[in-house]
């Protein structure tokens, strides 16, 4: 017996940016129906005190609608705010969250911690000659640093 995997066509995750903190999800909902059918909306919210951070993604059943609902809402306004609307990125696609430029100061993720101009954080090798902060058995070296 052989198992055929249906695989649902993927349509189109949308970043809508600068909301007001009035928006509702009925509001984003009505606002991209017009250009076609929506199969999710979600505000983020912070998660100390459960305000919206302003910005929220929408699900659009297809790629052509998710397209027709950027070009339609980007720098309109809703609720006094002008929209800032575009395709949202995978994580493959973003250059962050697993550490940025090592040699420029980046700081978080896996790689790049602090770097040779002032970073933070990290262990001894990663911290910086120009005044990082922070890490186990850092120093201060040169401009300012906290070390420990």
């Amino acid at each position: 017996m052989t198992t055929v995997n249906k695989v649902k066509e993927v349509g189109m995750k949308i970043h809508v940016g600068n909301l007001s903190d009035e928006n509702s999800e009925d509001d984003i909902r009505q606002a991209f129906e017009k250009s076609g059918a929506v199969e999710s909306v979600l505000i983020t919210k912070s998660k100390y005190n459960g305000q919206s951070k302003t910005f929220a993604f929408v699900v659009m059943n297809s790629v052509e609608e998710g397209k027709s609902a950027i070009d339609s809402l980007d720098g309109k306004e809703l609720k006094g705010r002008t929209l800032k609307v575009g395709e949202a990125l995978s994580g493959t696609d973003s250059a962050g969250g697993k550490g940025g430029p090592g040699d420029k100061g980046g700081f978080g993720g896996k790689k790049g911690h602090g770097g040779t101009k002032g970073g933070f954080g990290g262990s001894k090798r990663f911290n910086s000659s120009k005044g990082g902060f922070g890490g186990k058995k850092s120093f201060s070296g040169g401009r300012g640093g906290r070390g420990r």
